[in-house]
């Protein structure tokens, strides 16, 4: 395997994407190929990290299993149909498998304990092995406590108890938990990770059993692949889509029903720059395209479970008073922490600062509007319906938007400069009014459609008249003021116009528009944002090509009836996969992945793509 981006410690961090992502549908971990859990966090997506090597070799702890050997080759894959990692180490004496797994037994568990379980076993020949547990609780901050027991160490921090059993003995050493052990051919040993004052309490501090770790395993299979077979789709890509659909819903709080855009903060967009940001948050835009992807693929459960969360949000935003929503929201629909830098953290492979909290929480983002009401317009139209209240929420939420569309804001890709009238903003803005419109006329729902159309009609005006530039022939970035022709630069958010029935894919002005794009942002299939030196965004550095953006190309091609490219550009984005079929936020110039790791809104946008594809190949 090829080295990071730095070296700290004893150890080079791993690229980004020599990561497979477990979960138990509350947070999740990042496992190397190299047998290493280099992220966890607990008892949350957005908890303090209990281990944090990716972001600090030194100071971020860390769970590695390895043989004593050197090893020749590492191959990892996901047990079939499920969210089960198995890791295979290769070495002169033999192999072994690492199954790494945070159990779910059932869904909407009432009794559902946090652990994270690794059963080591040997496929062929011997091997010695050693493993180090290293704990290094809140982003390496707290003091930890170490108390042991035959086979089980307990790790405690003012705000964390953390419990490790195992079938092997356990050494202390400092502050962390070691073992050597060996393993012939047919053997296997396991270690049981548990977090929670609670959940160590019913655990125990016994040892852990085989039979106990086979039975955790065989239901957690029994749950994933339960929660899979309900997928609709049968198309070409089955084994992408589903992937996808299973890291969506990896990324899905199931207590709450919120989507969280990414589970790790920090990775950078760009090696070694300021760009890294805390994406352990819902993003009001990327969870309600999340809920539109597995709408397709017919998982009502998790559609059902987001729009319930929303509506909370609604209701209490009009509690605090009718001013604008956030743009984003913690698993429990609450404010986003001020954004704060762990400056004692070196950061992935040097890349710094590394930022907690988020300051786009504080944004102005109006096209969240229309996400919002798009997302439950589908499960209106698609599903069981929506309340009364969520009706009237949303109306009280309309009304705000009527007096505000018309504002400046930071839009989609939230730069950290002085506001402008992004269109793409004003798109959604249209999309919200309009999906409101279409609600109340199908189900006879009460509303002031006169007033609504004439905003819908006065949005799409002015997009139409200040938002094109008639001298590059392409929608634009910005609105223009009255009378004034707008900036020529394009944008790749605009290739959303289509999909959300603003403009025809053969429309003379959005085929113009493509044509700009693929001129100035499409390499190879790869889609960057916009340029950043026509549009700078307040930070300093490059970045890569925005993964979203090259899966929301393959669909503008394919609406647009180039189906032949969409399937081409399709299919090289497939390359850019890691091994396991997971996509950080973008890629690099070299190929390489980089930002938070996985993204909801890559993933989506490959279902939509694929899906759509498959619609119009014979």
């Amino acid at each position: 395997m090829s080295g990071g981006t730095g070296e700290t410690g004893e150890r080079a961090t791993l690229p980004i994407a020599d990561h497979g992502v477990i979960g138990d549908l509350r947070t999740a971990a990042l496992v190397a190929t190299d047998g290493r859990v280099d992220w966890f966090c607990a008892p949350r997506f957005d908890s303090p990290s209990v281990f944090g090597s990716l972001l600090d070799a030194d100071e971020g702890g860390f769970w590695e299993i390895e043989p004593v050997c050197d090893v020749t080759a590492r191959h990892q894959f996901y047990f079939p149909d499920t969210n089960i990692l198995i890791t295979r180490l290769l070495t002169v004496d033999g192999m072994v498998e690492i199954q790494d797994f945070m159990p779910v037994l059932r869904p909407h568990d009432p009794d559902h304990r946090q652990r994270l379980v690794r059963r080591v076993s040997c496929v062929r020949g011997s091997m010695t092995l050693r493993a180090r547990i290293a704990p290094r609780p809140d982003y390496g901050r707290a003091d930890v406590q170490v108390t042991s027991h035959e086979q089980a160490v307990d790790f405690h921090s003012p705000d964390l108890l953390v419990r490790l059993r195992a079938t092997v003995e356990l050494e202390v050493e400092g502050a962390d938990a070691v073992t050597e052990f060996c393993l012939e051919q047919g053997e296997a040993q396991v270690f049981v990770l548990t977090c929670g004052e609670e959940a160590c309490a019913v655990d125990g501090s016994e040892p852990v059993g085989p039979d106990e770790a086979t039975g955790l395993f065989d239901a957690t299979v029994g749950f994933w692949r339960s929660w899979i077979s309900h997928s609709r789709y049968t198309g070409r890509w089955r084994e992408r889509v589903h992937r996808s659909a299973l890291t969506l819903k990896l990324l899905t709080h199931e207590p709450t029903g919120a989507i969280v855009a990414a589970p790790t903060m920090g990775l950078p967009e760009v090696e070694g720059g300021e760009r890294n940001w805390d994406y352990r948050y819902v993003w009001i835009r990327d969870a309600a395209f999340s809920l539109y992807a597995l709408l397709r693929l017919g998982f009502m459960d998790e559609a059902e479970a987001f729009i319930g969360w929303l509506a909370r949000c609604l209701r209490d935003a009009h509690a605090d008073g009718d001013g604008p929503l956030r743009p984003m929201y913690t698993i429990d629909g609450a404010q986003v922490p001020a954004e704060t830098t762990l400056g004692h953290l070196r950061g992935y492979g040097g890349a710094s600062p590394v930022r907690l909290g988020n300051g786009a929480a504080e944004q102005s983002q109006l096209d969240v509007y229309g996400e919002i009401v798009d997302s439950v317009y589908l499960f209106d139209k698609h599903g069981p319906g929506i309340s009364h209240e969520t009706w009237t929420d949303l109306r009280r939420v309309l009304d705000w938007l009527m007096e505000n569309w018309d504002q400046a804001d930071e839009s989609i890709w939230e730069p950290r400069v002085e506001r402008q009238h992004h269109t793409y903003s004003r798109l959604m803005c249209w999309v919200a009014v309009e999906r409101m419109i279409r609600m109340a006329r199908r189900r006879g729902l009460p509303g002031d459609i006169a007033r609504w159309s004439g905003v819908r009609d006065a949005i799409y005006e002015q997009i139409m008249e200040r938002a094109w530039n008639p001298e590059t022939a392409a929608f634009t970035q910005t609105v223009a003021g009255p009378g004034q022709t707008p900036a020529s630069v394009v944008d790749a958010s605009l290739l959303i116009m289509p999909m959300v029935k603003f403009i025809a894919p053969n429309d003379p002005r959005f085929r113009s528009t493509m044509a700009a794009m693929e001129k100035e942002l499409v390499v190879d299939s790869l889609v960057f944002r916009y340029q950043l030196s026509a549009a700078p965004d307040g930070l300093d550095g490059s970045e890569g090509t925005f993964s979203l953006c090259s899966f929301w190309w393959v669909e503008a091609l394919t609406r647009g009836g180039r189906s032949e490219e969409a399937r081409v550009a399709l299919e090289k984005m497939f390359t850019y996969s890691n091994h396991v079929g997971l996509y950080a936020e973008q890629i690099g110039v070299t190929g390489r992945q980089l930002g938070n790791f996985p993204q909801a809104f890559t993933h989506l946008a490959l279902i939509s793509a694929a899906v759509n594809l498959d619609r119009v190949l014979p």
